[in-house]
Order: structure tokens, then C-alpha cells, then sequence
């Protein structure tokens, strides 16, 4: 069994990450009648089946799953390769594919990243900004930082802090209604809810004294983007269960007061992802260092480096 001719390998790259033939024949510039050829030929040289079909679309076998990790990291090293020559040594080229919650960027990431880019000529940084989690392999990330527990135990995880959340509101909101000094005062207060992980985020746990309550809380608005709901508070809307990594400038300025101090909250850490089985380009190790150094400098209150 032996492929022979490894560019036919980009059809079944493309294929994987488009869901289709049709998506990799577009991708690579050819028709689907000869993405099809093409498939067929690596399955038969292989002697085995790439992809289960079915109408609506086209799943990875077991094998095709293997040889798509594999064929993935051989044309990455070869990108990687082709960019070093170009570029002088020791240097960092090429893109940086990177995924991360819109508000950790605006607040935390941006002047960091603009750091690094003016440190490092021949790098261009492609950002996706949202609060919906990316598919790091068929998104095509390269990096993705994250909130919460581990997706998926076949990414490669670096932690990069490890946070709480905090329950704020603006000294607007808190001069109409009292603060809450429980959770179950939160049942008469307007709550602020976003979307993590995809879903909606109604159930706040708190503890005390090793005994831990959770109350489903309710409010007038909802939002896929928590930055809009950090505007919401801001505006004295209502209650917000945040990050506090998110908020040290509004926390530190009074713009947002912390409530319920004297309850804990569950650890929220952040992670750095990139796909396991690949090989992890030198300008994305160079940018997770560069960003695991700045925040343990940044030491918010309450927050343990990793």
C-alpha cells in the first residue's frame, strides 16, 4: 500500500474540512468529478476506504482519520520549511490562525498581540473573535484559547491561567436595587445572561464553607456575546457573572463592584489549544510562551498562574 502521488493527499484534506467533495474540489480549483478521481485513487492504492458516504455527507473512517493527522502534519512541516527559507534565520514567518472570546481580546489581548506582531516582521495574524467554541482542526485554528474545562482530550492543552468568576453590576444598578448577599437573593435581581460553551449560562454556583448552592437565575436579555453583556452592566442593566480576567480595568476603575465576596466561586482556567497529532509550527509555540508569560504578570487578585 503506498500513495503515489502525496499532492492527492490534498483532496482528502480538504475533503475532511469542507465535508464534501464538492468543498475540496473548490478549494483546490479542479471539478468534483475530479476530486471523486481522486479519492478513489488513494482508496485503491491504499486498499482501504477514506470516508463512509452517505447523502447528506462524508464521514471519516478510522483509517482516513489516521492518514488525515498524518498528511496534515506532513504539509505543515512542509509550509513550515518553505516559509524558513524565505525568511532570515531564526526568524518567525508565516500566519497565525487564532481563535479567542471576543472579550479576553478587547480587553486582555489585543495590545499583546500588537506586542508581538511589532516584534516579529514576517508574521500575519489571522484573529477570529466570538464566544462560540471553534473546531481547532476543521476550523483550521492553529491556536484557540478557551475558557472552562478541556472540550476535547485530543487537543494539545497548555494552561495559561487559572481564574474565577466574579458577580458584579455598575454602582447604577446597585443604587436602585440592593446588593445581593446570598444566592438566593438573586432570584429578585435582574441577571445578565451569555452564552458559554455554546448554551446559555442561567446556573451560578456558589460556596461557603465547603457547601456549594446553585440557583437558576433569570433576566430580561441574553446574548451569544459576552462583551455586549459586560455593556449591559456597564449601563446599569443588570447583574453579570463574569471572568474576572475580563474585567480587571472596569473592576479596578469602579465602573463594576464585586459582590458576595465572602462567597466562592468555581475556578475558571484558560487554555491554549492546538490539535494533538500535528506538528505545532515554532511561530505558534513562540506566541503561546509570549502569552503564558503575560499573564502570570498579570497576577489579577485572586488568580493563580499555572
Amino acid at each position: 500500500m503506498r500513495v503515489e502521488n502525496p499532492g492527492d493527499l490534498r483532496v482528502l484534506l480538504h475533503t475532511a474540512r469542507g465535508g464534501s467533495l464538492t468543498a475540496a474540489a473548490a478549494a483546490l480549483g479542479i471539478t468534483p468529478a475530479a476530486a471523486s478521481a481522486t479519492l478513489k485513487r488513494l482508496e485503491q492504492q491504499l486498499g482501504t476506504r477514506l470516508f463512509e458516504r452517505s447523502t447528506r455527507a462524508m464521514r471519516l473512517t478510522v483509517a482516513g482519520q489516521t492518514l488525515l493527522d498524518y498528511a496534515s502534519r506532513a504539509f505543515e512541516l512542509l509550509e513550515e520549511g518553505e516559509s524558513q527559507l524565505a525568511a532570515d534565520a531564526g526568524a518567525l514567518v508565516g500566519t497565525l490562525r487564532v481563535a479567542a472570546p471576543s472579550d479576553l481580546t478587547r480587553t486582555v489581548l489585543l495590545p499583546w498581540l500588537d506586542e508581538f506582531l511589532a516584534a516579529h516582521a514576517g508574521l500575519q495574524l489571522a484573529l477570529s473573535v466570538g464566544d462560540r467554541p471553534r473546531d481547532v482542526v476543521r476550523d483550521e485554528v492553529d491556536l484557540a484559547l478557551r475558557y472552562g474545562s478541556l472540550p476535547d482530550s485530543r487537543l494539545l492543552a497548555r494552561r495559561l491561567a487559572v481564574g474565577r468568576v466574579v458577580l458584579c453590576a455598575s454602582p447604577a444598578y446597585l443604587a436602585r436595587h440592593p446588593a445581593p448577599q446570598n444566592p438566593q437573593d438573586l432570584l429578585r435581581h435582574n441577571c445578565l445572561i451569555f452564552d458559554r460553551g455554546g448554551k446559555p449560562y442561567r446556573r451560578w454556583r456558589f460556596g461557603q464553607q465547603g457547601q456549594w448552592t446553585e440557583v437558576t437565575v433569570h433576566g430580561d436579555r441574553s446574548v451569544d456575546d459576552a462583551s455586549l453583556a459586560r455593556d449591559w452592566a456597564l449601563a446599569g442593566a443588570g447583574i453579570m457573572l463574569r471572568s474576572e480576567l475580563d474585567l480587571l480595568r472596569h473592576l479596578a476603575s469602579g465602573e463594576l463592584v464585586r459582590m458576595m465576596a465572602d462567597w466562592e466561586t468555581e475556578p475558571y482556567p484558560l487554555h491554549a489549544l492546538m490539535p494533538s497529532g500535528r506538528f505545532v509550527p515554532r511561530r505558534v509555540r513562540a506566541l503561546v510562551d509570549f502569552l503564558a508569560a503575560k499573564f502570570e504578570a498579570l497576577e489579577p487578585a485572586g488568580m493563580a498562574t499555572p
